[in-house]
């Protein structure tokens, strides 16, 4: 429960998430970092669903990228056929957005890999809000993609109970 979204637009990749860690109603942790850059900061990788779940899927994805030297899109395929086919794995409950500098990437565990034609992407319990506001955002103003992630995500606080404005904002030059 949380909100990621991935944003494309003019020389800069970023992706965005809230700091919100929920147990149920309860609100346990408010700053966790859901959004990181891997593999020498050439990667940045967002993630929502189970904290645990989604830090073996990081681990993975990583040794992912380095079992394929580093190529993006074969190191993507590699993971989803991995997560989708392994026993253990595919009961992991989480999703996540993957972006380099030529590609972004929705992968969940049932096998989706997902690029959208507008390089606008979002995921978790606010991910649809998010994705709303930066898709009007996108269309209709001349934000850069930093602020188009920042202003999706404070609409998305403000609908969204399980999406605090504690945001962790990476990005990347393209």
């Amino acid at each position: 429960m949380t909100t990621i979204v991935s944003v494309r637009k003019n020389g800069k990749v970023v992706i965005g998430g809230d700091g919100q860690v929920s147990l149920g109603n309860t609100v346990l942790k408010g700053n966790a970092r859901k959004v990181r850059k891997l593999n020498n900061g050439n990667i940045i990788v967002g993630f929502a669903g189970s904290t645990a779940d989604a830090f073996t899927l990081l681990d993975i994805f990583e040794e992912q990228v380095k079992s394929c030297n580093g190529n993006f899109e074969k190191s993507v395929i590699a993971f989803s056929k991995l997560w989708r086919t392994d026993k253990i794995l595919r009961r992991l409950e989480a999703m996540i957005i993957v972006a380099d500098k030529s590609k972004s990437f929705l992968i969940s565990g049932s096998g989706d890999v997902v690029t959208q034609d507008n390089d606008l992407l979002a995921i978790g319990s606010g991910g649809n809000y998010a994705y709303s506001a930066a898709k009007a955002l996108l269309e209709n103003t001349d934000l850069d993609a930093e602020e188009i992630v920042k202003k999706s995500l404070d609409i998305a606080s403000d609908i969204c109970v399980f999406t605090n404005k504690q945001f962790t904002i990476e990005s990347i030059a393209i």
